[in-house]
């Protein structure tokens, strides 16, 4: 829904049940929306029940600002790995999470609204004014097929004579493992692909959920190109 001064917005019943139960609000309080298009406003809140509640948008507090255009690939986890990865890299500024199916996963399984969930609260959480984009999982096999010509992929490998992973200013991907790593035919794979650059994230060898958060920083670092 856009965001304009005066205009009215429904809760859905778990943000009303959030902004009555957990924040404590009630009629005439304040609080911050974004919808990802119109910047942060600040809005009135006119009616508040247990699975409603209506707002009234005052004024803009942030304009949209551009975001990195940088995705995440990464292989699911076990949950509680999984929710940290999401959180983590909706944190760091991630616009769209890939979840994908290797030999070596460990889980086939992804609960897409508990995932976006997490996502919209770590959004709120870091005053980001976008929400990353959660894809269903897909083989591996599936994504290098259908990978975009204009996107560097950046394949973190661990015990491998790779680069280092530098920053990117373009638009580019992290892709990292499961636990166990990737199978060797799956290196191979990789090691064909032109738009596929295999990178090392230093001398240690971190969990998957570690792994993605470091590059995805080492990505945005100062400096870049």
């Amino acid at each position: 829904m856009p965001l304009a001064a005066g205009a009215a917005l429904a809760a859905t019943p778990a943000q009303a049940h959030y902004l009555g139960t957990v924040m404590r609000r009630g009629p005439g309080a304040t609080v911050l929306v974004f919808n990802g298009r119109d910047g942060e406003w600040e809005a009135r809140l006119i009616a508040l029940s247990r699975d409603a509640a209506r707002l009234e948008v005052a004024r803009q507090l942030r304009p949209q600002t551009e975001e990195p255009d940088l995705w995440l690939v990464f292989a699911p986890l076990k949950r509680d790995a999984t929710d940290l990865v999401v959180q983590k890299a909706t944190e760091l500024g991630a616009a769209a999470l890939l979840p994908v199916l290797t030999r070596r996963s460990n889980t086939a399984r992804v609960n897409a609204g508990r995932l976006h969930a997490i996502a919209v609260e770590a959004a709120e959480q870091c005053e980001r004014l976008t929400v990353p984009r959660i894809a269903p999982p897909q083989p591996f096999p599936a994504v290098l097929a259908a990978w975009p010509p204009s996107r560097t992929l950046f394949a973190a490998v661990e015990r491998a004579a790779a680069p280092p992973l530098l920053p990117c200013r373009a638009p580019c991907a992290l892709l990292t493992g499961p636990e166990g790593g990737f199978a060797p035919e799956e290196l191979d794979e990789l090691g064909r692909h032109a738009l596929v650059k295999q990178v090392s994230l230093g001398p240690r060898i971190l969990r998957a959920e570690t792994a993605a958060i470091v590059g995805l920083a080492l990505l945005q670092a100062p400096g870049g190109g």
